[in-house]
């Protein structure tokens, strides 16, 4: 085998390996981003829901 093959076959490996701790860093910060979408559309639903219920009772 010669030497330059080798080097190239290093190269490969290691674009692997850096590509797929990219794709890992990445994946997770989308689960990170949609897990703040989720929770901000929920949070927005309790309180309008809140409100809605407060308002009906100080008006009886």
């Amino acid at each position: 085998m010669r030497k330059s093959t080798l080097w190239t076959i290093v190269g490969v490996v290691v674009a692997v390996i850096i590509a797929w701790a990219i794709v890992n860093v990445l994946f997770s910060l989308i689960a990170f981003a949609f897990r703040v979408l989720a929770v901000a559309v929920v949070a927005l639903i309790v309180f309008l829901v809140l409100r809605a219920v407060f308002a009906r009772r100080e008006v009886d």
